[in-house]
């Protein structure tokens, strides 16, 4: 088996990595994406087994599908107890890769729970429609604005057919027209989005 410690930056990975079965250590820099999914690819095709332990990151989300789609084991560990079991302050990336591979060869890597991809893509809905739903509440809070300000004070009875017509009919400064005529298209603009959410 192969123990692979993976210090993981966006435009590069330091890995590195022993074979169990011969004891042999070995270190390389992967440069670019291309050069790190060959070196997971040739892996994959010699059929040796695999084990990757990295830092816990928010930009390796095709890393992680990669070595997924590859069967290669993948360990998140968590950032602040790796660098918490570090002895020397002084790091570079050479020695964060190596770090991360004695935790791992020690059974000492503070690995973390990372929720399934469809889970993940189930979180990234929500996230978004939250997004979405947060804009148009701002949009409606303005839009209640200009009402109050016109001295109507309707609150969710702004929002139906004969709240929404007496929005529309207050006469407004050139650019305050503007202003709710735009407001108006946009909240028409959201709600169908927000509603297929």
């Amino acid at each position: 088996m192969l123990i692979i410690g993976c210090d993981y930056h966006a435009s590069f990975r330091q890995i590195g990595f022993v074979d169990t079965d011969t004891g042999e250590l070995q270190e390389r820099r992967l440069e670019h994406p291309e050069e790190a999914e060959k070196f997971y690819r040739e892996l994959a095709v010699q059929a040796k087994k695999a084990r990757v332990g990295m830092e816990a990151s928010g930009q390796a989300r095709w890393f992680e599908r990669l070595l997924g789609e590859l069967n290669i084991e993948l360990w998140i560990g968590d950032a602040t107890e790796i660098a918490r079991k570090r002895e020397r302050k002084q790091k570079t990336d050479r020695q964060d890769a190596q770090h991360i591979l004695r935790l791992m060869l020690k059974d000492d890597f503070p690995q973390i729970w990372v929720p399934s991809w469809e889970n993940r893509d189930l979180r990234q809905l929500l996230r978004h429609r939250h997004r979405m739903v947060q804009a148009r509440t701002r949009i409606m809070n303005q839009l209640q604005a200009v009402a109050l300000n016109e001295g109507v004070r309707c609150k969710k009875r702004l929002w139906r057919e004969k709240g929404r017509e007496q929005l529309e009919s207050f006469r407004l400064a050139p650019w305050a027209s503007r202003r709710r005529h735009d407001l108006l298209e946009l909240l028409d603009r959201l709600n169908p989005p927000i509603a297929a959410l």
